[in-house]
């Protein structure tokens, strides 16, 4: 009988959520900041589109990622700590979607 092992990575996925978070800011805020392009239907459906659901998606991914890759696969051994990180990027992630559907 063969069993197969995952190896532990060393490398945690929260840029990913990070980079999300930034883009989302930068995206929203860039455009509340200047006032350009001017908020019309079209501009605000953009901007629902690419500075609330991408954020979110990118969140809610590095959520389960995280959390998955903790409790089934155990692969980030050294980092149980970030158990909390997972919960919190997918509520996050998850807040984004229900920001974005309003």
């Amino acid at each position: 009988m063969h069993v197969s092992t995952i190896t532990s990575s060393p490398f945690v996925p929260i840029a990913i959520g990070f980079f999300g978070l930034g883009i989302g800011y930068f995206i929203w805020g860039g455009q509340a900041l200047f006032a350009f392009p001017r908020t019309v239907p079209k501009v605000d459906r953009t901007l629902g589109l690419w500075g609330f659901w991408m954020p979110g998606f990118m969140q809610l991914l590095t959520g389960i990622y995280l959390l998955t890759g903790l409790t089934w696969f155990n692969v980030f051994r050294n980092a149980a700590h970030l158990s909390l990180a997972g919960l919190a990027f997918t509520a996050y992630g998850i807040h984004w979607f229900a920001m974005a559907r309003r």
